[in-house]
């Protein structure tokens, strides 16, 4: 079957677009990937034995897509080159990452009616509330959340599939729009085998750490993560725990808030900021620290997902800390992989912080636990099976 993926972003990196992919090809089927580029790639290109095909784009177009459903120009301007896309490699099914350029693709397709399999890595209306560019002017008065919930439940029930991340977001979904539960398919964000089988750990990282106590974050940092908290910790932390260091990898726009942060509290000596790097560089990261944590702030969207570093932590064997916004609570409940806190309570991510520095034995149970699971269960050679199942019922 020849598969169109639609994105409407770079790519690479993109890893939950690159394992659906590569499990599709490695599952006989052949996939073409719509995505965007803004000079800089090669229009045309084999990564992975996906067919990347990028089209031009800019950003003014960027900055109209957070208008797709106010003023229609970003969807109009996408819907061309989609179709465009559909009819030049023959597709005969669209797989649309995420809802931003759902628009556009059911508009190209309006003719056409391929099967369409929508996949929501993200609850995009609830996480929008916390964008700092919706909560000023103009983005205030231009960006409605609620028209974008509309749109979502609309292209729902349009779509042929969903696929979703997480239970909590699937019982969600079926909550909120009625849809049959047949027609929606769980495939979670997890790790590929690879990801810690050929790991290469990278000495300098480790050395650089042999003497403290790290507590690592990996990823986005905007503030709905939930890293203030982590910030806020420190201050007592620190006098407990004297050569503790809290490792930041990852970036966001809002990272100058979270730099004064840590210069009023006089605590650059304890906090790194890595900045973004590259996700092989990761395992080394993780491999160098004491505690992996996820401090989400509960919102409807945490609340039914987890993230993709959960499994990574995991995948070598480091205890967790999350918050307890839910899907996250329940996991690292469920198998036993680590502590949970409340939501923006440092002083309750204090008390735990120090029960896994003066419990060793407990952070190794837990870190086995977790490594079982992900070994074991939770990788993506066994969840990738669910899509490879909804594509060999599309095809017949």
């Amino acid at each position: 079957m020849k598969i169109g993926m639609i994105l409407d972003y770079t790519f690479p990196p993109d890893p939950r677009v690159e394992n659906e992919a590569v499990a599709l090809i490695n599952a006989g089927h052949d996939v073409f990937l719509f995505c965007l580029n803004y000079g800089n790639q090669p229009s045309d290109e084999i990564i992975n034995g996906i067919r990347v095909c990028r089209y031009k784009t800019n950003t003014i177009n960027y900055k109209f897509s957070a208008l797709a459903y106010t003023i229609p120009y970003y969807l109009y301007i996408m819907q061309k080159k989609i179709k465009h896309f559909l009819k030049t490699y023959k597709i005969e099914a669209i797989h649309i990452h995420d809802m931003r350029i759902a628009g556009a693709v059911f508009k190209a397709n309006k003719k056409l009616k391929l099967p369409t399999v929508l996949d929501l890595h993200d609850n995009i209306p609830e996480i929008m509330k916390f964008y700092p560019h919706l909560n000023k002017f103009p983005g205030k008065y231009l960006i409605s959340p609620k028209k974008w919930q509309v749109k979502e439940e609309e292209f729902i029930k349009k779509a042929t599939k969903i696929v979703t991340v997480s239970q909590a977001f699937v019982d969600e979904v079926l909550d909120r729009t009625k849809i049959e539960k047949h027609k929606i398919h769980l495939v979670p964000n997890t790790v590929l085998p690879k990801f810690y089988q050929d790991a290469i750990i990278k000495k300098t990282i480790i050395e650089r750490y042999k003497n403290n106590f790290v507590i690592l974050y990996l990823g986005d940092t905007g503030l709905r993560r939930g890293l203030p908290t982590a910030i806020d910790a420190i201050t007592d932390l620190k006098k407990k725990i004297p050569n503790i260091k809290l490792v930041i990898v990852g970036k966001n726009s809002t990272d100058a808030i979270l730099k004064k942060q840590v210069f009023k509290l006089n605590l650059e000596a304890f906090v790194d900021f890595e900045g973004w790097q590259d996700v092989l560089l990761f395992p080394s990261y993780i491999v160098a620290s004491n505690i992996c944590i996820s401090p989400l702030n509960r919102n409807i969207h945490h609340d039914v997902a987890y993230a993709n570093k959960l499994f990574q932590y995991m995948s070598f064997a480091k205890p967790l800390l999350v918050s307890n916004a839910t899907a996250q609570k329940e996991l690292v409940k469920k198998i036993q992989a680590g502590l949970v806190h409340e939501d923006k309570n440092y002083h309750d991510f204090v008390n735990k912080v120090l029960l896994l520095y003066n419990d060793e034995d407990m952070c190794i149970e837990f870190g086995k636990n977790g490594e079982r699971f992900v070994k074991e269960q939770f990788n993506w050679s066994v969840t990738s099976k669910s899509l490879l199942k909804l594509y060999d019922n599309l095809k017949n």
